[in-house]
């Protein structure tokens, strides 16, 4: 071989090798995105079944021959038999005949079903792709620990729907707001993973007093979430439907506890997300130059409005709903800023 010669390595598995990897990752961080909708989409039919009151109409938990509605007559009257010896119908729904139950069944019965979809639209991929060793090595304990909280909301979900069965017409609260933020959970952790794989699972860097912000942000946004929890379990938004006043001043005379009492839980709920209005365009005006951070302060403007509208129309439904949609939508692009400015952080350009 002559001196200075020598056989270069080819690049073109190596290059290949990462083109695979390239493409496995996006096809995983589709798939997420999709179990992300999924789940926005479960949240807000869970606000319309709660907002209907439909939540109690199902009495039993059969994970599998649940996933059918009644198909005759008799099974329809036996559902309907099941739901009479409840508190909320002899407290509330007495009145109901069975075309009457007929609807509320139908929310809860969708709810439930949505919830089955969501766990054969998470688990038959990852299987697919555990099978065909699509996931990086390493990353794998992250998509076994969404599949188990996945399967923890379900018996969440039992666990606050035996809560209204017993002693009294309607759901626990405090279950109520467990079920809804074991949902925010697994919606946040299942975005910031498919935003990870759609930038090829980079390190991420934790730098600067913005990122700290952002972090403090989400936590206050998150709490606020769950007091509107509160609010729909206690059916407190059903009261001092007036804005910013409750009564004759901005303290409710009955204000009671802040977690318990209606009056106490609206009060802390309103001034909550008021705070976290002002925290959000605060992060969007320090970080001006994301744009995605610019969005977050947009739709905070847009959620004060869905929130004040639900309240002075005594929460109506479509309403109550889009004000649902609209926390989860300002909790994703949140995430969606915060991962993009920790990634910016940790690049050689910030360095």
């Amino acid at each position: 071989m002559p001196f200075g010669v020598y056989d270069a390595p080819d690049p073109g598995p190596l290059r290949q090798g990462r083109e695979r990897a390239m493409t496995s990752n996006r096809a995983i961080s589709n798939w997420l995105l999709l179990c992300c909708f999924m789940v926005f989409a479960m949240a807000v039919i869970g606000a319309v079944t709660r907002l209907t009151e439909s939540g109690l109409s199902i009495t039993e938990w059969k994970p599998v021959a649940g996933a059918l509605p009644p198909l005759n007559e008799a099974a329809w009257q036996h559902q309907f038999d099941l739901y009479k010896q409840t508190p909320e119908f002899a407290a509330k729904h007495f009145w109901m005949e069975l075309g009457d139950f007929k609807k509320i069944f139908f929310w809860e019965w969708l709810h439930r079903l949505w919830g089955r979809s969501i766990g054969l639209v998470y688990g038959l991929p990852l299987l697919w792709f555990a099978l065909r060793r699509r996931i990086p090595k390493g990353q794998g304990w992250k998509f076994l620990g969404l599949l188990a909280l996945g399967g923890a909301q379900g018996f969440i979900g039992w666990f606050m729907v035996q809560s209204g069965l017993i002693d009294r017409p309607s759901v626990s609260h405090f279950r109520l707001a467990l079920h809804l933020g074991m949902a925010l959970l697994v919606f946040a952790l299942m975005l910031w993973i498919a935003l990870d794989f759609r930038r090829d699972l980079q390190r991420h860097g934790s730098r600067g007093p913005h990122i700290a912000f952002g972090w403090f942000v989400l936590a206050f946004l998150a709490t606020t979430i769950v007091w509107g929890a509160f609010v729909a379990g206690l059916d407190a938004g059903m009261i001092y439907n007036t804005f910013p006043r409750m009564g004759a001043g901005l303290i409710p005379p009955d204000f009671g506890n802040p977690h318990s009492s209606p009056a106490g839980v609206q009060f802390t709920h309103r001034w909550l997300a008021i705070t976290t209005f002002f925290m959000v365009m605060l992060y969007a005006f320090i970080n001006r130059r994301d744009s995605i951070a610019l969005l977050a302060g947009v739709m905070a403007v847009v959620q004060v409005g869905l929130g004040i509208a639900t309240l002075l129309t005594q929460v109506n439904i479509a309403l109550g709903a889009m004000h649902q949609a609209g926390a989860i939508v300002l909790l994703g692009i949140m995430l969606a800023s915060q991962h993009r400015l920790m990634h910016k952080a940790s690049s050689p350009a910030a360095s």
